[in-house]
């Protein structure tokens, strides 16, 4: 397969992905995505779990979060193969790992080795709980830092346990502040030449985003519940029920709010006492969905879509894959891309973001199809391996 030439933001940068499952390949798919070179470290055989993983009877998670990667296996449970780990990382500007803390450690590849050999390294730490502290040493997985940093707490219905989002938010969200941490240490190298260590913990990634649920506590001894589909007092900001289906409107703003009204057929109710303004609507914000409940009830999709777009009113449809893929804008912006993969052929993902004026990420290359695919492209290219070499190697298990 023919990659298209590579003009993303991180051209020429090299990047030693370990870990698996979702926080470390996360960050390692982002920093592919623009424009990095990922060298993904698989245990030999089966490789990551995340190959296997996903909804359907084919399982194609992986050409997402794996796509601009390149696989090499070595056994990082033996010295030989640590040592070998050693050698590739001497090549890297960074180094992304999301074993539980004490692991490189224990197998001799600490940061003060690393940076003994690669002192402008940069490595990226995810971990459930950071590198310090009381709880470092526990296992953690993305729903557990999800439930420490308040996120589970509040979400679901008032009168049930605590719900989950559908994907893995606090992997993504910690993958997400490592990458901008390599991104700030690459700032930071360009001035020093120094190389250092980003510490991101699942529990605090989720904590950076819950807004005001700590100091609203602090100040006002008030603690967040469960609320369902609304933001208590943000009103109206809800999902409503159309003749054939579920419709998003937030008209949450004084402004907005008249102009809904109008759009209800109701301007009366932006001046009445009990809408008027920000708290009013606050505080009566049940009975106005209702209201807005009963009058989206009488209407389709289609009708209350034409008065929002009308009016100006912030609304829109709750998608779906399906409603995705058929969806002009999303085509327009190629939100969404079809991709020619290795494994599956064509195939429909996510397309690379944010998006660059002068050097757009994107995808240019499909994820691994096996375990240790580029062995001996990488290990030739940077250890010198050749292929007696890398048989030695493997015949000995350690790659």
């Amino acid at each position: 397969m023919t990659e298209p030439q590579n003009n993303g933001a991180l051209a020429g940068l090299r990047v030693v992905e370990m870990g698996q499952l979702l926080a470390g390949p996360f960050c390692g798919q982002l920093l592919g995505d623009m424009g990095a070179d990922v060298i993904k470290i698989e245990a030999p055989g089966k490789g990551d779990p995340m190959r296997v993983w996903g909804l359907g009877e084919e399982k194609v998670q992986w050409e997402v979060i794996a796509r601009n990667k390149r696989s090499v296996t070595c056994n990082l449970r033996v010295p030989e193969g640590q040592a070998i780990a050693a050698e590739l990382i001497k090549k890297a500007d960074v180094l992304v790992e999301n074993f539980k803390p004490g692991t490189l450690e224990k197998w001799g590849l600490s940061p003060e080795e690393l940076h003994k050999h690669n002192p402008g390294l940069i490595i990226a730490r995810m971990s459930g709980y950071g590198q310090t502290g009381p709880y470092s040493k526990r296992a953690g997985f993305g729903g557990i830092g999800e439930a420490m940093g308040g996120w589970r707490y509040i979400v679901g219905e008032p009168d049930r346990a605590p719900s989950r989002m559908g994907v893995s938010i606090g992997d993504t969200l910690c993958a997400t502040y490592g990458t901008m941490g390599v991104l700030a240490a690459l700032h930071h190298r360009e001035k020093t030449g120094e190389g250092q260590v980003i510490d991101t913990a699942l529990y605090e990634a989720v904590l950076q985003v819950m807004e005001g649920l700590v100091p609203e506590y602090d100040y006002n001894g008030v603690i967040r519940e469960r609320s369902g589909s609304i933001l208590p007092g943000i009103a109206p900001s809800n999902v409503y029920s159309c003749k054939d289906g579920p419709f998003m409107i937030g008209g949450n703003n004084d402004a907005i709010f008249a102009r809904l009204a109008q759009a209800m057929g109701q301007p009366e109710l932006a001046e009445s006492p009990k809408y008027a303004t920000h708290l009013a609507r606050g505080e009566n914000q049940t009975e106005l969905d209702n209201l807005i409940n009963k009058w989206t009830a009488t209407l389709t999709m289609d009708e209350v879509d034409a008065l929002m777009i009308e009016y100006s009113i912030p609304a829109g449809r709750v998608y779906t894959a399906k409603d995705m893929l058929e969806d002009p804008h999303f085509k327009e912006r190629e939100a969404i891309i079809e991709v020619e993969t290795e494994g599956r052929g064509k195939l429909k993902m996510q397309n690379a973001f944010p998006r660059f004026s002068k050097s757009q990420s994107g995808f240019r290359k499909s994820a691994p199809t096996h375990p240790g695919q580029h062995n001996a492209e990488i290990f030739g290219e940077l250890l010198g391996w050749d292929e007696q070499e890398l048989a030695k190697h493997q015949a000995e298990g350690f790659v």
